[in-house]
């Protein structure tokens, strides 16, 4: 769906829209969505700047960062966004950002498209590392079975070598007492 401004100076536009897994382009190969992106917003125009209010679920597809299973991960999340034309924008403006500069993006041409907006916020709302569950354990770092699943054979005690000289001299310390 594209917000084209010439349509928003003249009416608000109520949306709500259903995105089919596959649908919408992250950019990323990090997470599937396994489930419809639904979304409910209402987008006008306000004194020249494009504004898109409402609130967005879906399921994602998403590995842990510990074991490597997949985990899945609702996203719901509420915005209220304010884009303004790149063309607006002065080059002295683009020196002297305020603060209250950084809440708002801009767009190019005569509008954007609302899949590239519902995108950015739900790459947002992800969480940094996803975790399959609070206990996991993950994987052993000499044979690299999932220790959820199983127990590894490997030594429970290897030490870092660029530890050993210290070792060494405790050893030795030791041995002296």
């Amino acid at each position: 769906m594209f917000l084209d401004v010439k349509e928003l100076a003249v009416r608000k536009i109520r949306i709500r829209k259903s995105y089919a897994p596959g649908t919408v382009d992250y950019h990323t190969g990090d997470f599937r969505q396994v489930e419809p992106l639904e979304v409910r917003a209402t987008s006008e125009l306000i004194e020249g700047q494009i504004r898109v209010t409402g609130e967005l679920h879906t399921r994602l597809e998403m590995v842990c960062a510990r074991c490597l299973e997949p985990v899945h991960e609702d996203v719901s999340r509420e915005f209220d966004l304010f884009y303004r034309p790149l063309a607006s924008m002065t080059k002295e403006e683009e020196e002297r950002l305020k603060l209250d500069d950084t809440e708002i993006a801009f767009f190019e041409g005569e509008g954007m498209f609302l899949a590239d907006i519902l995108a950015e916020q739900v790459l947002l709302a992800l969480p940094m590392k996803a975790i399959c569950r609070s206990d996991c354990r993950g994987l052993c770092p000499q044979c690299g079975v999932n220790l959820n699943n199983e127990e590894c054979r490997c030594e429970s005690h290897i030490g870092d070598s660029r530890m050993a000289p210290l070792a060494r001299l405790k050893q030795d310390w030791f041995k002296k007492q």
